[in-house]
């Protein structure tokens, strides 16, 4: 087995692997029941999902031009969708979109009300 062959391999298991993350975090979307849950299937398994797939690519084209994007493309996805799911989430809240009795843990509303933030506004 050459060298060649071991990489397409790889890339190839990068790219099932990848394609099934996206493919569960779809489901979750379909399937969880509020906001807060589908902002988790929206993000972590999309997130992962992708990098495996841009790897699988990077693994299979290997060259320097598509890995330098490849890789620009992972670093701006993995930057840019938990902090847009977090503002999204905190959106929700404070439009009170989120079911408070399902939470474990609410470190929000505290901060909230420490700020003096107002709902009725």
């Amino acid at each position: 087995m050459t060298w060649s062959s071991v990489l397409d391999v790889a890339g190839a298991v990068c790219l099932l692997l990848g394609s099934f993350l996206c493919l569960a975090g779809a489901v979750g979307l379909i399937r969880f029941p509020d906001t807060l849950s589908r902002l988790h299937a929206a993000t972590k398994p999309q997130t992962l999902g992708l990098i495996l797939i841009l790897t699988g690519l990077a693994l299979t084209l290997r060259t320097w031009a598509a890995v330098t994007t490849l890789v620009l493309l992972a670093a701006t996805q993995f930057f840019t969708s938990p902090v847009s799911a977090h503002l999204v989430g905190r959106a929700a809240y404070r439009n009170r979109c989120v079911d408070t009795d399902t939470l474990e843990v609410d470190e929000l509303s505290d901060a909230l009300d420490r700020s003096g933030w107002d709902p009725t506004r």
